[in-house]
């Protein structure tokens, strides 16, 4: 596996990875467990939700994310467009809840 640095907005992090489209998917998936609902809290609004985020350092994704193998900042480095790697993160989220649903019926 290779390491990967990847920054995106203010995520910086090292991932080890198959790939640079893995290391990105598994940022994005760190990225949002930040800031999916453990439990519905129906009390604050998306408003509140997102001041308490920015309170509490939550890394904010950017446009599109950057992986290289050399560094932070390397002119070498490979991008995504973060609507596509948000939006594979989401079906592989969606294939999961689903193989999921069928185990618990099947029980």
């Amino acid at each position: 596996m290779a390491k990967f640095y990847v920054q995106s907005g203010t995520l910086r992090m090292v991932i080890q990875a198959d790939d640079a489209r893995k290391a990105a998917l598994w940022a994005v998936h760190k990225a949002m467990q930040q800031i999916l609902p453990l439990y519905d809290d129906d009390s604050l609004t998306a408003s509140q939700k997102r001041q308490s985020a920015l309170r509490c350092g939550h890394d904010v994704l950017g446009d599109e994310i950057s992986l290289s193998e050399l560094g932070f900042e390397s002119a070498e480095n490979a991008k995504f467009d973060m609507f596509d790697v948000v939006t594979e993160w989401n079906q592989l989220m969606v294939a999961l809840a689903r193989i999921e649903e069928s185990m618990m019926t099947a029980v």
